[in-house]
């Protein structure tokens, strides 16, 4: 029987991608599927808005004045908050995750519990889950793609 693909995307969620990963590798060895049921990422960096804007320098951290060794709590408490905000990427990798599903002949019935099963669980739900089966005009060019990811 051939393989069916499993494609989920995560758009820039990287935790929703995490807890995929973890809850497909529980189930890998829970259920002793490893060579039946393998997952991979495809990750698209966005591009540069152009080429031409040169990138803005890092800031400098401020230099500490050597004649004050003692600050007040109110601005170490001021400096902590403002250290600790990091500004969100403004646009974040696309992140898709394709798993296939590799049983036997004599497993169909396995092979399609799983197809139901997954794209069900939570961290899948919110993730736009397609099937794609042999035969399809997709399945080609996903089993290219997905035996060219690392």
């Amino acid at each position: 029987m051939p393989h069916s693909f499993l494609t989920f995307d995560f758009g820039g969620n990287e935790d929703a991608a995490q807890q995929a990963r973890h809850r497909i590798d529980g189930w890998k060895q829970g259920f002793r599927l490893d060579k039946k049921l393998q997952l991979k990422f495809e990750r698209k960096e966005p591009e540069a808005k152009s080429a031409d804007t040169p990138a803005a320098p890092p800031k400098a951290a401020k230099p500490v004045a050597k004649g004050k060794a003692k600050q007040s709590s109110k601005s170490k408490s001021a400096e902590e908050p403002a250290k600790k905000t990091d500004p969100a990427p403004a646009n974040p990798a696309k992140i898709r995750l394709i798993v296939r599903l590799d049983f036997s002949d004599h497993e169909k019935l396995s092979h399609q519990r799983w197809i139901e099963r997954i794209p069900l669980e939570e961290p899948f739900k919110s993730a736009n889950p397609k099937v794609i089966r042999a035969g399809e005009p997709d399945f080609v060019a996903t089993s290219d793609l997905f035996d060219s990811l690392d």
